[in-house]
């Protein structure tokens, strides 16, 4: 079998080079019920926002929601690829708060970028650890990834002895996500890099194509010489580097961190926002683009509860019948072959 007879590549990841292959495969992510199923809503909420909340539309509130959801963003867009190819990060919000307060202490006393550095080179490093226990030794990707987060949050409170970590006077690392470049800060910029770059990562590589084949069918990848081990290990790297640059973007723009910040809350609300946007919680079908509106709908939502002033509880409970509801639709979905 050859590697062109992947099977189970969904249109959502056309690969071919043409350009005519390239504008029918755009054609069929935007025509997808999976696509439909996320964009419609996400629409629908942004036009009741913006009749029903004067403020909503400002530019002031919508860049906001941007740049506090660009640490979120960013480790989404990663997270994808993981999901993708059949496993599960669990690990990413512990990832995140590590790398936030190593880079914050390097910032204190070192140069700026190479705080940075070491910051993303610790999520790589983690990224790297999970994707060869699960790889490798074959442990769930659930398990794994969910005990490697005790182990690095508990790391980080080692790191910092339990304390809040204030930096003073740090110019230079306060520039990286609160620079101002056409009217927009350095955070958002930087998150739709991420999110462009991985996006077309999984759309339109060899690698991307190849998380696809692992995760819809990874025996049937391997007949057609596909690397799954290597390939699964690619798609963690990314998700904890991405995690680490988080940690580092949110870090630099307040200027405090601390071992708690994170945690499995964060790990959820990336997972949430990535299953809202359509990608199989199974694997093999996924988008980047999908997660991206998925996580701003997510976010569209905690928005205009605070703009209507509504109890926060309900927008608890709406989120978790919409998270239901994305699950419940993937489950059929596959049941009925798509």
């Amino acid at each position: 079998m050859s590697v062109n007879a992947l099977p189970d590549i969904s249109h959502d990841n056309d690969t071919s080079p043409s350009a005519s292959g390239m504008f029918s495969g755009i054609i069929r992510q935007w025509t997808s019920w999976r696509t439909a199923g996320i964009f419609i809503p996400f629409l629908i909420l942004f036009v009741v926002l913006s009749i029903t909340s004067g403020p909503f539309l400002h530019t002031t509130n919508l860049l906001n929601i941007l740049d506090q959801q660009a640490s979120t963003l960013v480790i989404a867009a990663a997270g994808t690829l993981v999901l993708v190819s059949g496993g599960i990060d669990l690990s990413v919000g512990a990832t995140y708060g590590l790398s936030s307060v190593i880079a914050g202490q390097m910032a204190e006393t070192h140069s700026p970028w190479l705080a940075i550095a070491v910051g993303l080179m610790v999520g790589l490093g983690i990224g790297l650890v999970n994707g060869l226990i699960v790889s490798i030794f074959k442990i769930n990707p659930l398990v794994t990834t969910l005990a490697m987060s005790f182990v690095i949050s508990g790391v980080a409170t080692k790191v910092t002895s339990g304390n809040l970590i204030v930096l003073t006077s740090r110019v230079g690392f306060s520039k990286f996500s609160n620079s101002i470049f056409l009217g927009v800060q350095s955070a958002i910029w930087m998150m739709v890099v991420v999110v462009v770059v991985l996006a077309l990562l999984l759309s339109r590589t060899t690698l991307g194509r190849y998380i696809v084949a692992s995760g819809g069918n990874a025996e049937a990848a391997r007949l057609a010489g596909v690397r799954v081990n290597a390939t699964r290990i690619s798609a963690y790297v990314l998700s904890g580097g991405a995690a680490g640059l988080a940690g580092i973007i949110d870090t630099s723009r307040v200027l405090s961190a601390e071992a708690s910040a994170g945690g499995s809350a964060l790990a959820f609300t990336v997972l949430a926002g990535i299953v809202v946007g359509g990608t199989s919680i199974a694997g093999g079908e996924g988008s980047v683009w999908r997660t991206t509106i998925g996580v701003l709908f997510i976010a569209l939502i905690g928005n205009g509860f605070d703009l209507l002033g509504i109890d926060p509880l309900y927008q608890q409970i709406v989120l978790g019948v919409i998270l239901l509801i994305a699950v419940g639709l993937d489950v059929w979905a596959r049941k009925r072959g798509r």
